[in-house]
């Protein structure tokens, strides 16, 4: 498979600092490979997670983003990829700080994975 780096419009990422920077797909790699440390995740997979983030980044035809909104977006990706890699990466990226924090992650998860096997007339 192979990726373009070409990019269709300029989109620019404001940083909570307020400073602003070209997107990268190679940011969000690098942010979520730290997550995915011993998980069945290559980097291709990781790739393809960055190409899903920027097009639903640029769907919303914004011309800047807020860092934070690339942050929402990569969590649900990230989930569907991985679960253990995503709640390392939304435990740090929504700042859990608490047994709580985690335990309602993990429940919502779990009552996701649930319906997923509903929906899909699955037994388990």
């Amino acid at each position: 498979m192979r990726f373009s780096t070409t990019e269709t419009a300029s989109l620019t990422v404001v940083k909570r600092s307020g400073v602003t920077q070209q997107f990268s797909r190679d940011k969000i790699v690098n942010g979520v490979r730290k997550a995915c440390q011993g998980r069945p995740v290559s980097e291709s997979d990781l790739a393809m997670l960055a190409q899903t983030v920027e097009e639903s980044v640029r769907a919303t035809g914004a011309a800047q983003i807020e860092a934070n909104e690339i942050g929402l977006a990569i969590l649900e990706p990230l989930r569907k990829l991985d679960e253990v890699a995503f709640m390392r990466f939304a435990s740090v990226y929504q700042g859990w700080e608490t047994l709580e924090d985690f335990e309602a992650a993990i429940s919502v998860l779990k009552v996701n994975r649930a319906s997923a096997v509903a929906s899909s007339g699955a037994i388990s």
